[in-house]
């Protein structure tokens, strides 16, 4: 984003200088007294572009004037380092193969005196032909023994710089795994990406080049400490990460000591809601944005109380210092209230837009796992309001970033800076030495498992995620996210999809009248045992609808006869009896809310970082399900 005070005032400072010296010049007289006083114009000059630019890009008057030059500095730093970053990217995908093999050999040459550098003489391998021969392609176990060693404390082993964080992953495809994470990774994701999609927003919505706030639902994570005293926990952003930045939110900074999701969650939409010039909606993902408007529909009524009578909620539980600090910055407001509450009787539809006028945009990964929620938010609560999905990334670190907002397809061209990235085609997965692909090797059209060699410790590693090569930008691939290797179903070895299934879903879904698809996901039987009901193998399919209270057999049928449809070889199970018909259990409003907590609480996973699994792989998650089911 140009910052446009900039481009005006030097220019008319150097127009006031030039005046002054050729005053100077002509008159040969007093140029003691000249030039302070046309730096002092020049100055002023600068100061009022500055305020009219600050003025131009303001809503609403409850902002202070430290607050609002603290978020004009930051948005026009930023705005700078994204068009710096964008360039340099412009350049790297005009010469991908040069500069993955300087990642690579940079990464190489870092961690080469590192117990496993030494091991693997990481010093002879000069380019990336004589690593992909002489290094093994790795999943998690080859790291786990390494990483706990680390954990203990253990230096130097696979990573010359201590780890910042031990992070976990969310675990969708299996039992959470803990990874490294180191300042490279952080600074690579900032700089590489964040910074770039800001720039790639501002220039898709001009609008959110202001000075309104942002609401972001992010939540303050509970982390432990192993053996050698390295924080355990999730790695991403949350309040402490971006302490210099929580001035350009609608949420206190005393907000983020409360630990429970609920009050904290609460706490978000009662300031969300006093302000009404919140600019944009953030989050990491789309489904923490539909919950929070959930809670928004559950909860409203009480809200717009405490707004009313400027004041917190009693049934939050609060330490009292903080309870102190935020009722500090709650006065009545019974204006406010009563928009507010005239809007919520109109209905949820559209209310996104009804209760924040000058709403531009929702910030937010709204692929994979993720498609639902961001369907159901742009259907419903978020009617009206664009949706910019920035990011492809994982614990691993920065993959790729979406340069295409506007586009309703979520395509993301890959950072070859990044990762040295290697790319196995989809019909080599199961291959006991497969063969790797390079980023200029890669086919239009073609499905690849990404491999990856990180900044944090992970070498020609198995990320798990299916990815289709859909175009190029100059020499740099361009992909969309396609499923989990993990989150497959695979009974009989028909390999269907989570893409695949919930395309089916929806297709069955449009076929039950007045049906609305809340969230889903699936068991393969043979984690059942008894419950599964049925002798041949088959999936259970555990759906939460709004609309409906039951499902005739017909109707579930549906869901069967659409997947057989979109997929052969899983009809041709069904038509050779091989495979059993799929059981449709319709479970109560709220069981997958209630579910989301109990993954969460297993794997230790942030509300920042939940991924609903779409296949279940522990038999006490279906049970719980089985428990909730109604129809």
């Amino acid at each position: 984003m140009a910052a446009s005070w900039f481009r005006v005032a030097v220019p008319l400072c150097f127009a006031v200088l030039s005046v002054a010296a050729a005053i100077v010049a002509q008159t040969h007289a007093m140029p003691v007294r000249l030039l302070p006083a046309a730096f002092g114009a020049c100055s002023l000059a600068g100061a009022i572009l500055v305020w009219r630019d600050v003025r131009s890009k303001m809503r609403g008057d409850t902002r202070t004037l430290g607050g609002l030059l603290g978020q004009y500095a930051a948005v026009k730093a930023v705005g700078w380092l994204g068009r710096r970053q964008r360039a340099r990217l412009e350049a790297d995908t005009r010469d991908v193969k040069r500069v993955q093999e300087e990642t690579l050999l940079r990464r190489l040459r870092r961690d080469a005196d590192t117990s496993y550098g030494r091991r693997l003489d990481f010093c002879s391998m000069k380019d990336s032909v004589s690593f992909r021969a002489r290094h093994p392609i790795t999943t998690y176990e080859h790291y786990r023994e390494l990483i706990q060693r680390i954990a203990a404390g253990e230096e130097k082993l696979i990573i010359a710089e201590k780890p910042l964080i031990l992070a976990m992953t969310s675990g969708t495809s299996g039992s959470s795994a803990m990874l490294l994470s180191t300042k490279d990774t952080n600074t690579e994701f900032f700089l590489q990406g964040v910074t770039v999609c800001l720039d790639a927003m501002r220039q898709a919505f001009p609008a959110t080049d202001s000075l309104q706030r942002t609401t972001k639902f992010f939540y303050t994570p509970t982390f432990r400490q192993s053996e050698a005293g390295i924080r355990i926990g999730p790695n991403s952003s949350t309040p402490a990460s971006s302490r210099h930045m929580l001035n350009l939110y609608t949420t206190p900074a005393p907000a983020f000591e409360v630990l429970n999701e609920k009050d904290t969650l609460y706490l978000h939409l009662l300031f969300a809601l006093k302000d009404r010039s919140v600019g944009m909606l953030e989050s990491n993902f789309a489904s923490t944005v539909f919950y929070a408007f959930s809670a928004l529909q559950e909860r409203w009524q009480e809200l717009v109380g405490d707004i009313e009578q400027g004041k917190v909620s009693s049934a939050l539980n609060l330490e009292p210092s903080v309870r102190v600090s935020l009722e500090a910055l709650m006065k009545p407001d019974p204006e406010r209230a009563a928009q507010l509450r005239a809007h919520f009787q109109d209905g949820f539809k559209g209310i996104a837009k009804r209760l924040w006028p000058h709403l531009h945009l929702v910030l937010a990964v709204d692929s994979g796992s993720n498609q639902i929620y961001g369907e159901m938010l742009r259907e419903n609560y978020c009617q009206g309001v664009p949706f910019y999905s920035p990011f492809y990334a994982a614990t691993e670190g920065l993959i790729g970033v979406n340069l295409w907002p506007q586009e309703p397809n979520r395509r993301y061209l890959l950072c070859p800076r990044s990762m040295f990235c290697e790319f196995l085609p989809e019909s080599s997965l199961e291959e006991e030495t497969p063969h790797t692909l390079l980023m200029e090797e890669v086919e239009e059209g073609q499905n690849y498992e990404l491999v990856i060699t990180n900044a944090s410790g992970l070498f020609r590693y198995r990320v798990g995620d299916i990815v289709k090569v859909v175009g190029f930008h100059n020499q740099c691939p361009i992909v969309e996210f396609q499923y989990r290797r993990g989150q497959m179903l695979n009974v009989r070895g028909e390999k269907v999809s989570e893409a695949l299934f919930l395309h089916a879903l929806k297709k069955a879904v449009a076929q039950w009248p007045g049906a609305q698809l809340i969230d889903y996901c699936c068991a393969e039987s043979g984690i059942l045992g008894d419950s599964a009901g049925c002798s041949d193998p088959h999936y259970k399919v555990f759906v939460e609808l709004k609309g409906v209270r039951n499902l005739t057999e017909e109707q579930r049928y549906k869901l069967d006869i659409c997947l057989q449809q979109d997929s052969a070889v899983y009809k041709s199970f069904r038509t050779k009896g091989s495979i059993g018909p799929m059981r449709v259990q319709l479970v109560a409003d709220g069981a997958f809310k209630e579910l989301r907590k109990q993954m969460m609480a297993f794997s230790n996973t942030s509300p920042n970082t939940f991924k609903m699994h779409r296949v279940l792989r522990r038999k006490e998650f279906a049970d719980f399900l089985l428990g909730k089911t109604v129809s």
